[in-house]
């Protein structure tokens, strides 16, 4: 079944599914590795219907041998094709790490050579998948230099960054959040486009302080931002979209309109990215602060597969509302 074309309102999983489609009817370098993708279409039927559309040759059925794929996408890369490679869950990239960390990653800084790869997959909990399906891995990548790291959090940007992706010419790790895959929704435009990688977004407009956030995180800020207008709090909403390189530009512009900043992020809170950007915050703007630097994460433990237990271990509107309105009290 091919993707919904022209105008009209997509899921964030169907517009996943219309950047791969398109850009395998665009270029045909590209090709997509993947354990079950094929016949089976996919854990979560994200490339249902392209082996009958593109063939065996360019949807590939892995074994599930995550390093495997990684090494031989890698040297499909290195000979000029551009290989998407899917993750059936993004946690099982640690299984991938060797070859990401010291060869993908390595192979423009030790001769030159153009390394355009892709791996992505579904990230994230809330869905009550348990530790070892529900991972936020960014953190791990993310002092890696020759990576490129991205998260969308609305269906257009979802659409626009693989693009990108799939066109850059180093490697991009691509974090989808399962939970937005069918629960968020938007306009896509029938022309071709690409959201650019590296570049920040505002969401939401303030002048009190500001919600600095990614992914399904963004959803949860906002709803935030909403409750705390309701008390007069008018907080500013930066939605980063590239984790790697950090759109240090744009934040910086909102700590000088705002001078208060709460990081929000999915992943465990010691050694998180919210870590990285704080720290550039008071290298970079500290005469600009009104109050320290907060972070709202998940707690350091494992993703608990209990509802009530996973509902506590991740960041929830009222702990980023409680965050922001004792910065704003400061």
């Amino acid at each position: 079944m091919a993707p919904n074309e022209g105008d009209g309102v997509a899921t964030y999983l169907e517009a996943i599914r219309q950047a791969l489609w398109e850009e395998m009817e665009r270029d045909p370098r590209v090709f997509l590795m993947g354990e079950d993708i094929g016949e089976y279409g996919g854990a979560f039927k994200v490339t249902e219907g392209f082996l009958e559309r593109f063939g065996a040759e360019r949807i590939v059925d892995t074994p599930i041998v995550e390093s495997g794929m990684v090494g031989a996408a890698a040297g499909a890369a290195l000979m000029g094709q551009r290989p998407v490679v899917e993750m059936q869950f993004i946690d099982f990239i640690a299984n991938a790490f060797d070859q990401l960390v010291n060869f993908v990653a390595k192979s423009h800084w030790r001769w030159g050579q153009p390394m355009p790869l892709v791996v992505r997959g579904p990230c994230g909990a809330g869905v009550r998948g348990g530790p070892f399906h529900s991972q936020s891995p960014e953190g791990w990548f993310h002092h890696v230099p020759g990576l490129k790291i991205v998260q969308p959090a609305t269906a257009y940007d979802a659409k626009g960054l693989l693009k990108a992706a799939i066109r850059d010419p180093d490697p991009v790790l691509y974090l989808e959040h399962k939970m937005l895959y069918r629960r968020t929704k938007g306009e896509l435009p029938a022309e071709d486009y690409e959201v650019p990688i590296g570049k920040a977004e505002v969401r939401r407009q303030g002048s009190d302080i500001t919600i600095v956030t990614y992914g399904a995180m963004l959803h949860r800020s906002l709803e935030a931002a909403e409750k705390l207008a309701a008390d007069g709090v008018e907080a500013e909403v930066v939605d980063l979209r590239t984790l790697l390189p950090l759109d240090d530009t744009t934040v910086m512009e909102s700590v000088r309109r705002t001078s208060k900043v709460v990081i929000v992020h999915e992943d465990t809170l010691t050694g998180g990215i919210g870590a990285e950007i704080a720290a550039r915050i008071a290298d970079s703007g500290f005469e600009h602060l009104d109050g320290p630097v907060r972070r709202v994460a998940s707690r350091d433990c494992a993703v608990p597969f209990s509802a009530p237990l996973e509902d506590a271990f991740m960041p929830q509107v009222e702990d980023i509302q409680r965050a922001c309105g004792e910065l704003v009290a400061y």
